[in-house]
């Protein structure tokens, strides 16, 4: 898709609405309000109904153009889901908890049940809740125990269901059940006889949102609540949407994660220490600041690709979408964490939003998959490929790259390239260990060729009008090739932890760390607004 070409909603209306967001959260939400009703463990359910209301409308990006909707797209939505995660993540998550319920209706509903309810969230607000984690089976769907027996023409559920965003609040929920067909998406109500939920759950952080289980005691429903109107397609409706709701929890990593350290950004202005500002100090911003920033523009680079091929109709990209989540979920809670080191004594305290923010960002690492389960799923895709590829995908990538820190990448990739051959050579994926630490490393490696591709766009003036531009072309070429040594030294350091092998470009990439300092000094500088020296 070419820069002039624009997928969704059109940037002038997405900037509207993150200046909305932006207007309501300055008026509706401030920090005391926010640090009250978490102290209450309290789920804000008005001020959410409202901004699924008339009152902000954000429902609307997530309903189709056809169902009274915005229809927008995986870019907009990324947008959206990052500014609201800078906000309150636990607000954020009762919002994408509606999306995330649509779901199944949304890819697999048939044209009247997408008419029925997609045009109900839009005009009313309804919230809906995802029922399909159960209590013994987590994030394995396929372990299902809930079941939906025929009777009378429609279904008898029973079951369980476990930490359910919205679960004790939402009108509507789609409920995953083994059918007799298998796997199946059941809409069920608020009310039905049968049909209850457990009380809040008293969770570490995002305490703004409302998780509760819920239970099914042969709960009744007619044939119009299988979604679909055809038994066993709730897995495959499942999987079709994960590389587009895992895009959203990344955005939600990135949003948080950058609250937390432009807290600690404007923090490290005011406090003097030692004759100055933290700001000035080394020790402060290239530990506490810098590698943050550079991580979390990484991961920003593998979300925004991810979401603008899912706008181009590439599929779901379920692998890239796991990328994108664990690069950014991963990032913001190291990030929000920094903040709180940054902040001193004051960041462990109430008082300062940087200790709730590293509360609430630690879920992102756990729903929608766990990092594990994005481990496991980066690696067992991604070898597949290596495999039908003779070894020669990560290496065929590298030599693809061009712009900034591109040569220093490409070093990375044939590193990595070597390492999975030694796995193969030596059997070491029998070790679900070592294939998760791969799927770590192939994370990183494909975040940094993002990062890559995202300078040269930058840098060419091709970028999409709709993306993030904190930083100018040349700030984001230092962060791409700080980036791109650090993921080279990762990799060449786990050839030899894991393998023993010391990769034959083991001496370029130590060369390649030769301006690192310098780098990391015009990041400091851009983050400061200061004039490089």
């Amino acid at each position: 898709m070419s820069s002039t070409e624009v997928a969704g909603i059109d940037v002038e209306t997405l900037e509207f609405t993150l200046e909305s967001i932006d207007e309501f959260a300055r008026r509706e939400l401030p920090d005391e309000l926010l640090i009250a009703l978490d102290e209450r463990d309290e789920f804000p359910e008005q001020l959410v109904r409202r901004m699924c209301g008339e009152d902000l409308g954000v429902q609307l990006l997530f309903v189709p153009v056809e169902y009274g909707g915005m229809g927008a797209g995986a870019f907009d939505v990324y947008r959206v889901c990052e500014r609201m995660g800078r906000i309150d993540l636990g607000i954020a998550t009762a919002v994408l908890a509606t999306f995330l319920g649509s779901d199944p209706i949304t890819v697999g509903g048939t044209e009247e049940q997408k008419r029925r309810w997609m045009s109900e969230i839009a005009e009313q607000g309804v919230l809906f809740a995802y029922g399909a984690t159960e209590p013994d089976a987590g994030s394995d769907l396929g372990a299902l125990k809930t079941v939906a027996k025929p009777d009378g023409g429609g279904y008898r559920i029973t079951g369980a269901k476990q930490w359910i965003s919205n679960g004790g609040v939402a009108e509507r929920a789609t409920i995953l059940a083994l059918a007799p067909g298998g796997p199946s998406w059941f809409v069920v109500d608020a009310g039905m006889d049968g049909f209850t939920h457990g009380a809040g759950e008293d969770k570490h952080g995002i305490r703004l949102s409302n998780t509760a289980a819920l239970f099914l005691d042969e709960v009744q429903v007619g044939p119009d609540r299988l979604v679909g109107g055809v038994e066993g397609q709730g897995l495959v409706q499942a999987q079709q949407v994960f590389g587009y709701t895992r895009l959203m929890v990344a955005a939600f990593g990135l949003g948080a994660g950058w609250a937390a350290l432009d807290r600690a950004i404007a923090y490290s202005q005011e406090r003097v220490q030692a004759g100055g500002p933290l700001a000035t100090k080394e020790g402060y911003t290239h530990k506490l600041i810098v590698p943050h920033a550079i991580a979390l523009e990484a991961a920003r680079a593998a979300t925004e690709e991810t979401a603008e091929r899912i706008d181009a109709g590439e599929g779901s990209l379920n692998v890239e979408g796991a990328i994108a989540k664990y690069l950014a979920t991963e990032a913001g809670d190291a990030a929000a964490d920094a903040a709180i080191q940054a902040h001193g004594g004051y960041g462990y305290t109430h008082e300062y939003m940087v200790e709730k923010i590293k509360r609430d960002v630690r879920i992102t690492r756990i729903y929608e998959g766990t990092s594990e389960i994005m481990e496991m799923t980066i690696s067992r895709g991604r070898w597949q490929e290596h495999l039908k590829t003779h070894g020669e995908r990560y290496r065929d990538l590298g030599r693809a790259l061009e712009g900034p820190g591109a040569e220093i990448a490409a070093l990375a990739h044939d590193a990595l390239a070597e390492l999975l051959e030694a796995c193969r050579t030596d059997r070491l994926t029998r070790h679900q260990h070592v294939l998760l630490r791969l799927g770590r490393t192939m994370a990183e490696v494909e975040g940094s060729a993002a990062l890559v591709r995202r300078a040269a766009r930058a840098a060419s003036g091709t970028l999409l009008e709709k993306c993030d531009r904190r930083f100018d072309p040349a700030a984001l070429a230092a962060i791409t090739r700080a980036n791109a040594r650090e993921v080279a030294l990762d990799v060449a350091a786990e050839a030899l932890r894991w393998a023993g092998l010391r990769v034959r470009a083991f001496d370029a990439i130590a060369g390649a760390q030769e301006g690192r300092l310098d780098d990391l000094q015009h990041v400091a500088d851009a983050i400061y607004g200061r004039a490089a020296a």
